[in-house]
């Protein structure tokens, strides 16, 4: 496996590389508690080598961003759930990483202020030549404004991949993402649905 020109395990150097242009967001993702947002955001900053200046001041742009300035310089053991998601998702932006591997970035409480804003600077970022963004979610109408290719899965398989336009032929559906997905997922949702209301007859 190749990841922009660099082998994987080929070499220390080579993966330490690649680990400096890949930055990966999982769904749950570890925090130190002890410390705080502000310390960790820059901490994994500094693994991928960002120049401290702009690092500082990237950080303070994304506390801002995401309503974190007031909780900042508490410990992340303090904040909520969402709080915890919205850090984890500035220390991944705080890398400037040219790839993303995001797993359900929109989940994990965060508030429809985050939501937008993240779903804004993920669109941003997309329409970026030098960034690749590959996120998983749940959710179909999160991302179909963002995605320029789609795969759909089912059991660990790829079922569907293409454009959302693609997967509207492949579908035979004109509709939005979500209903394209239940066409390909699960042809019967509709009809099921029509049949959870049909009240027995006696």
């Amino acid at each position: 496996m190749k990841v922009d020109g660099l082998k994987r395990r080929s070499s220390e150097e080579a993966d330490l590389a690649i680990r400096r242009k890949v930055v990966y967001l999982p769904d749950h993702p570890w925090l130190p508690h002890n410390r705080t947002g502000r310390e960790f955001v820059l901490s994994v900053g500094r693994l991928y080598d960002i120049d401290e200046d702009r690092l500082m001041d990237h950080a303070d742009r994304l506390l801002q961003l995401f309503q974190l300035v007031s909780q900042a310089d508490a410990p992340i053991r303090s904040y909520s759930s969402g709080q915890k998601k919205k850090i984890a998702i500035c220390s991944a932006l705080a890398t400037e990483a040219p790839i993303m591997l995001l797993d359900e970035p929109f989940s994990g409480g965060l508030d429809p202020s985050a939501i937008m804003a993240l779903r804004r600077v993920l669109k941003r970022l997309a329409e970026r030549t030098d960034v690749t963004v590959v996120m998983a979610t749940p959710v179909p109408e999160l991302v179909e404004e963002l995605a320029e290719k789609v795969a759909i899965i089912r059991d660990g398989q790829i079922v569907a991949y293409d454009t959302v336009d693609g997967l509207r032929r492949l579908s035979g559906c004109s509709g939005s993402l979500e209903e394209i997905f239940e066409r390909i997922m699960r042809p019967d949702t509709l009809k099921d649905i029509e049949h959870y209301f049909q009240r027995p007859t006696r």
